[in-house]
């Protein structure tokens, strides 16, 4: 199985490993995303990212449970 598909949550290296980028940026669309997950109304975790949310808006893919 992929990383993606073990983890409920990812922290800050496991979206750097995914996506390539720096910490730097891959906080800010941590932020960015669990501002999004927020005004939904989910609980968001600071310094974490929705491993199905994340897999929804980087590859537009719906994840199933």
């Amino acid at each position: 199985m992929s990383m993606m598909q073990e983890k409920m949550y990812m922290d800050v290296d496991d979206v750097c490993a995914i996506l390539g980028v720096s910490k730097t940026y891959a906080y800010s669309l941590m932020r960015e995303y669990n501002k999004e997950l927020k005004a939904k109304g989910y609980i968001v975790v600071s310094g974490k990212i929705s491993t199905k949310f994340l897999a929804e808006k980087i590859y537009g893919m719906k994840v199933e449970d």
